[in-house]
């Protein structure tokens, strides 16, 4: 079992190196990505920033020379993204172990959702408390906050990263032996008030040898359909519930995205679309509401 560990060498190598030999001493492979850019890392790694950095169509002096923390942030992430597909598309990559602060979390979250679902996705963050969907956004990732920042090794931050990296061992050396049948998968998409509907709607398809995955229509859930539709999990779709279109005209909070409906004709898949819940429309505290929708 291989996992890859990213982070940022030059700045947090002593507690990468920390997650890399607790991994190794439950018997698992760990291969480190370095995706810091500014400074030499704290030890060798397996695959060097530069590396990443050339994943990504660029040079590390490049991003040194600009001096831009987000162009650096942004390339790290595309170049990691690269590295981790290659070695989980050659069968090297069970699992993906980060540790950060903001920069490492974007750049490591980046790679973990080029993933499929179900590659094992840890993040141990000190954005973790907070807003987490720019980093897991319709993927399952794993965010574990360090509660102190990651700056150096002490009581507290040794017992977080270590349970993080024994989960990740955990669940690249366990066999879940989770029975798959090979059935014809329908994607469903719900909401509180079409529950009944899709609860029906399920049981019926069930009956007849199909597998349902049912989503919730709450912006990530329709983008996670979407998704999986993409990458050819779904064989067909019942859109009971696009409030998520309702969410996108009018500024509510619960988006999926311009795109969201457009996988499937993409794909060229059964589709039937319904109207649950687009007479709603979601956002957060009430002085969140505009003006045209106020006593409503």
């Amino acid at each position: 079992m291989a996992v890859v560990v990213v982070g940022t060498l030059d700045t947090k190598g002593e507690e990468v190196g920390f997650a890399r030999d607790v991994l190794e001493a439950q018997g698992v492979d760990v291969h480190v990505v370095d995706v810091g850019v500014m400074g030499d890392p704290g030890f060798e790694p397996d695959t060097t920033a530069s590396e990443v950095a050339e994943a990504a169509g660029t040079t590390l002096d490049a991003l040194r020379e600009a001096g831009d923390r987000g162009e650096a942030i942004e390339a790290m992430g595309e170049g990691a993204s690269a590295v981790t597909t290659r070695r989980h598309d050659e069968g090297r990559l069970d699992g993906v172990l980060g540790l950060g602060g903001s920069g490492n979390t974007s750049i490591a979250t980046a790679a973990m959702r080029a993933l499929p679902v179900g590659v094992p996705k840890v993040m141990v963050s000190t954005m973790a408390s907070g807003d987490t969907e720019p980093y897991v956004g319709a993927r399952d990732v794993m965010m574990l906050y360090s509660v102190a920042d990651i700056e150096g090794l002490n009581r507290l931050s040794r017992q977080v990263i270590a349970n993080a990296a024994l989960a990740m061992a955990g669940m690249v050396t366990s066999d879940p032996d989770v029975e798959v049948e090979e059935k014809p998968t329908v994607g469903i998409t719900m909401f509180g008030v079409t529950t009944p509907c899709v609860q029906a709607a399920r049981e019926h398809l069930e009956e007849r040898g199909y597998e349902t995955i049912v989503f919730h229509a709450t912006g990530t859930g329709g983008r996670a359909m979407e998704s999986l539709i993409e990458e050819g999990v779904i064989d067909g779709v019942l859109d009971v519930t696009t409030t998520e279109r309702a969410d996108e005209l009018v500024g509510g909070v619960l988006s999926a995205g311009p795109d969201r409906l457009d996988a499937a004709g993409a794909a060229g898949i059964p589709q039937v679309v319904s109207t649950g819940a687009l007479d709603m429309v979601n956002f957060g505290p009430r002085d969140s509401v505009p003006e045209e929708f106020d006593g409503r």
